[in-house]
């Protein structure tokens, strides 16, 4: 596919600063731009990249000096190249639609107009999919289960029993869905299980890394906010209420019973301890370990987490400790205090 850079602007709302008969070929970033190929720059620090890269074209916010090189203008860079993207993509190859020969599905179970279920997959009794899904080999959705309209459930996604899924919600490879919640009563000297018997909830526009999972609640839900992104490799623990359009990074754990606003962000590596809240708007850094409730737009750093600006401080003083204990030795000198006084 290719396009002119006029036609592009037109499709962003963009003002060329150029040849605007040039012909574009494809997208890229600035290191591996071709000739031909259109990028962005989002800050003026990425304008020296630009005019030492191959690329033709860039989508910029300002106006700035690159000979021979043509610019298109508009308010927000990497959005415009978002739309630029998937008009160069295109429209995907459309799975075969209905149920591969080699995929079971239970008499029981209720299969949307529009929907793959792809080879290998299995479907429990009494489980209903809605309209245009695409369910990929090896995936295995459980009995009772209810999944809404417009859903990708990639290879080997696991969907336990009685889960609930909302429309437009994309699981990725290897995720498991409504596995049991880790509770257990020590009696006697004896871990005796705590039955498991509620369920997940992912709402509308949810979104799943690959090798994530999210406990079923102990007896009631699990429950995923509409809009919520959550990467690769998270643990989302039993009871745990995550707010609307949160985002959840590599590598965190979200221990049983938390509650988080909406749009809080959590950085990779971090780690909630059980029964915490965060209201909405919360930011916590990366590596932390939050033990405590966190009020509307704070933002945590740190073991324990702490304010970010606190927590910042510290590590300024620390980084200064070995300053510091060589000058308190050359006093001790002078002093003619002993070391271990």
């Amino acid at each position: 596919m290719s396009a002119t850079v006029s036609d592009i602007a037109a499709l962003i709302s963009g003002k060329v600063i150029g040849d605007g008969s040039a012909i574009v070929s494809g997208t890229s970033n600035l290191k591996y731009a071709n000739l031909g190929h259109i990028t962005f720059v989002d800050s003026p620090k990425y304008e020296k990249q630009f005019i030492d890269s191959k690329a033709l074209v860039t989508i910029c916010q300002n106006e700035f000096i690159a000979p021979g090189k043509t610019l298109i203008l508009v308010n927000d860079p990497m959005l415009a190249f978002i739309v630029i993207v998937e008009h160069f993509k295109g429209k995907p190859e459309p799975y075969p639609l209905g149920i591969d020969p080699s995929a079971w599905v239970s008499p029981s179970a209720k299969i949307g107009a529009g929907t793959s279920v792809l080879p290998f997959a299995r479907i429990g009794n009494n489980s209903i999919i809605g309209t245009d899904c695409i369910i990929h080999g090896g995936v295995s959705i459980g009995r009772n289960c209810t999944l809404g309209n417009n859903i990708v459930l990639h290879p080997n996604v696991v969907i336990y029993d009685d889960c609930v899924i909302g429309d437009y919600v994309t699981i990725h490879a290897n995720s498991v869905i409504g596995a049991d919640g880790f509770g257990y009563k020590t009696t006697d000297g004896i871990h005796k299980k705590i039955p498991q018997t509620g369920n997940v909830e992912l709402e509308h526009h949810v979104e799943i890394g690959a090798c994530s999972t999210i406990d079923r609640g102990t007896f009631g839900p699990t429950r995923i906010g509409e809009g919520t992104k959550v990467d690769n490799l998270v643990q989302i623990g039993h009871n745990c209420e995550i707010g609307k359009h949160n985002l959840l990074v590599a590598q965190v754990g979200i221990a049983g019973s938390c509650t988080t606003g909406n749009y809080v962000v959590v950085a990779g590596q971090a780690g909630l301890a059980d029964h915490v809240t965060l209201a909405d708007e919360v930011v916590v850094g990366a590596k932390s370990a939050v033990m405590r409730t966190a009020g509307k737009g704070e933002r945590l750093l740190g073991i324990p987490a702490r304010q970010e600006r606190d927590e910042k401080r510290i590590l300024i003083h620390l980084n200064k400790l070995p300053d510091i204990f060589r000058d308190i030795k050359k006093i001790k000198k002078q002093l003619n205090i002993q070391e271990d006084e």
